[in-house]
């Protein structure tokens, strides 16, 4: 299972908001707001990389307020 780890920063004060998106998408596993360098950590899971890439570029980083996203990608699962 393809699974991807996200930290997202945001505009101010649209956390709550861009939390409420994610969690509209059926592969985001969780979505915690932080304190620190970014606004979000998100854990993608999906059945196939193609359906994880989509997901992350048709779906996650088309959210309004999201200001940058690092995305990466788990090789392997220990």
């Amino acid at each position: 299972m393809p699974i991807a780890i996200m930290l997202i920063d945001c505009s101010i004060g649209a956390d709550d908001v861009v939390i409420d998106g994610l969690k509209k998408i059926p592969a985001v596993a969780y979505a915690y707001k932080l304190i620190g360098c970014h606004d979000i950590i998100i854990k993608v899971e999906s059945n196939s990389e193609e359906e994880l890439r989509k997901t992350i570029s048709s779906r996650i980083r088309k959210l309004d307020n999201i200001l940058g996203i690092i995305t990466m990608v788990v090789l392997e699962k220990q």
